[in-house]
């Protein structure tokens, strides 16, 4: 119950953040600064910068709050954001709010992920958080509609619903939702002053712990090395097949998005139940799958950069998001492996923070080659740092545990 509960949220998640994307044609009618494919890269951007910001702090808020509050204030703030973006008149009103939303929904994954580990502690983890990714999935397919939508209604009309939805739906997890805690939190509650401290000298013990695990940089380079592509997937992808291929951003939009989700939720609904019984009989059963899924995203990146028909668009798109799937039903499982429960949400707000940051920079640069028609170059740059990141993935990660305490 909790992984579908939470798997509506993802799936909101990622719509409303991703719909963006697709809409920006439409948008641009009433504010003329989204026609400059620089400055809309600067746009989505700015959401990147911020939630990355904001990720290692989540985390670390994460590991120590009731988690269910964290979800369902993050859900509530992120949709009325949503909501707001649909009165926006003006470029800096929709940079503003890119930028709020980027505080909120930073708040969610380090939670969601760390109460889904706390519930699934055997050997269908891999499963679990898979199932909770084809949310995310969902979303960001759900987001490539946005176009069509703003076409039938109203740009502001589709921001304005996706928000109302969004603010039910906090209402209901917090009548369904509930926390669940490993390891309870210790130390005194006297007062205020003093459960600070304490929660402050565990934050640094948690920092401490994780800047001297070897395998925790390991981790964090090839998640930061995969979230390059994952982000330019996003972000530009709509707008490289809707210039190479010649088309409208309305079928662009989902062809990007839908093609990849996809392909992801085939690849989770493999990955996951495949690293599971792999990891039963080898330790790093749940590396090699993830390393597979980063083998397969390597030549896709290329065939998306350069492919030039409707069928090479198609197949980077299945080969890109089943890669992509393997390895995100297995970043947290494998991070478990290496990371306590008391800092795994701290952990992945860490590597939350490294993926947006050098996503976003990746954001910016393919705006600019955007506005030099040399998009496609970037996307097939992208696959060198994903070979080093499996080169280091199978060499130093060499797990004692399937599950940390």
């Amino acid at each position: 119950m909790v992984v579908a509960l939470l798997w509506t949220v993802a799936l909101l998640n990622y719509t409303d953040r991703q719909m963006l994307s697709t809409m920006r044609d439409a948008m641009a009618v009433d504010i003329t600064d989204l026609e400059s494919k620089l400055m809309f890269g600067k746009l989505m951007a700015a959401f990147m910068w911020i939630y990355g910001l904001m990720s290692p702090v989540s985390g670390m808020v994460a590991d120590r709050v009731n988690r269910k509050w964290l979800i369902v204030g993050s859900l509530a703030v992120w949709s009325a954001v949503t909501l707001l973006t649909g009165y926006a008149e003006s470029y800096s009103q929709v940079y503003a709010l890119r930028a709020l939303m980027g505080v909120s929904e930073a708040l969610y994954i380090p939670a969601a992920l760390s109460l889904i580990a706390d519930y699934f502690t055997g050997r269908q983890l891999s499963l679990a958080i898979g199932i909770h990714m084809t949310g995310l999935y969902m979303g960001q397919a759900a987001g490539g509609f946005g176009a069509f939508v703003a076409g039938q209604l109203s740009w502001q009309a589709t921001f304005h619903w996706f928000g109302i939805i969004g603010i039910g739906y906090s209402v209901v997890l917090v009548f369904l939702l509930y926390e669940k805690r490993r390891q309870p939190s210790e130390g005194s509650r006297e007062s205020l002053a003093s459960d600070l401290r304490t929660n402050l000298r565990a934050a640094g013990a948690s920092l401490g712990m994780l800047v001297t695990n070897v395998a925790f940089w390991t981790i964090l380079f090839f998640f930061a090395s995969c979230s390059i592509p994952g982000w330019a997937t996003k972000n530009w992808l709509p707008t490289l097949l809707s210039d190479t291929l010649g088309i409208d951003m309305a079928p662009a939009g989902p062809l990007a998005t839908i093609t990849i989700a996809a392909a992801s939720f085939a690849g989770v609904m493999t990955g996951g139940p495949m690293a599971d019984r792999w990891s039963a009989r080898n330790l790093r059963g749940r590396i090699y799958t993830s390393a597979i899924g980063l083998l397969m995203m390597v030549p896709s990146l290329v065939l998306m950069g350069y492919g030039t028909s409707l069928a090479a668009a198609f197949g980077a798109g299945v080969l890109f998001g089943f890669g992509y799937g393997l390895f995100d039903a297995n970043c947290m499982p494998i991070l478990c492996q290496f990371v306590p429960s008391r800092s795994r949400a701290t952990a992945y707000g860490l590597m939350n923070m490294s993926g947006l940051f050098i996503g976003a920079l990746a954001t910016n640069v393919l705006g600019s080659l955007a506005e030099q028609g040399r998009m496609g170059a970037g996307f097939a740059c992208m696959a060198g740092a994903l070979a080093l990141a499996v080169v280091l993935q199978l060499s130093v990660l060499k797990p004692r545990t399937l599950n940390m305490t």
